[in-house]
């Protein structure tokens, strides 16, 4: 049951049209605080399998929420933009509401818990 439930899940994802993630700048992060936007900012590596376990959950939010803004951070090149997030694993998520920080988590992969950060 439960693998019929993930498959299902999976086929829903891959219907969903491409999202709009974009790669960090400190403009884009600035301009979207700026409108008050929701953000998500998912620090991710290539590599990292629970990086990639999150992928489809952030994906679904973002298709969920129009106005939710998600930046991805490269945690091999964007060391800088690391250290001013004080994040320390790939795999961290940060939540912001405009220019506030809402919550973070690092490692999470369910989705009701990755849900549950954007409330």
């Amino acid at each position: 049951m439960i693998r019929l439930i993930a498959s299902v899940f999976v086929l829903v994802l891959l219907a969903l049209p491409a999202t709009a993630s974009e790669k960090f700048t400190q403009a884009g992060f600035a301009k979207a605080q700026a409108a008050g936007q929701p953000i998500l900012v998912h620090v991710t590596a290539p590599w990292c399998p629970t990086c990639k376990a999150q992928a489809p959950v952030v994906s679904l939010l973002e298709k969920e929420r129009a106005d939710l803004k998600v930046f991805l951070v490269d945690f091999d090149s964007q060391k800088d933009v690391l250290r001013d997030f004080r994040v320390s694993s790939q795999s961290t998520l940060i939540a912001f509401d405009g220019r506030t920080e809402k919550a973070r988590s690092a490692g999470e992969t369910d989705p009701v818990k990755i849900r549950a950060l954007l409330r």
